[in-house]
């Protein structure tokens, strides 16, 4: 029974699978950590998109010719 017991202690096959599962819980945990960094990230950056557009002015042109485009605050559109 000591030696089925002092066999058991030497035993390294279960460490290794621990090892493997502790490797895995760690990608898994950095992997969603980076996801709401990024998903954060690209949140805001829409967000600002948004109203950059929203507060900018297209305009066509004239029938005469004139210069079209988009002017946003600041800029006199031509």
């Amino acid at each position: 029974m000591i030696r089925v017991a002092n066999d058991f202690i030497r035993d390294e096959d279960g460490a290794v699978t621990i090892d493997w599962v502790v490797i895995t819980a760690l990608v898994v945990g950095l992997s969603m950590v980076t996801y709401l960094v990024i998903q954060t990230a690209t949140t805001n950056m829409g967000g600002n998109v948004d109203t950059a557009l929203s507060r900018s002015t297209v305009s066509t042109g004239t029938s005469a010719g004139g210069n079209g485009g988009i002017a946003t605050a600041g800029t006199s559109g031509s």
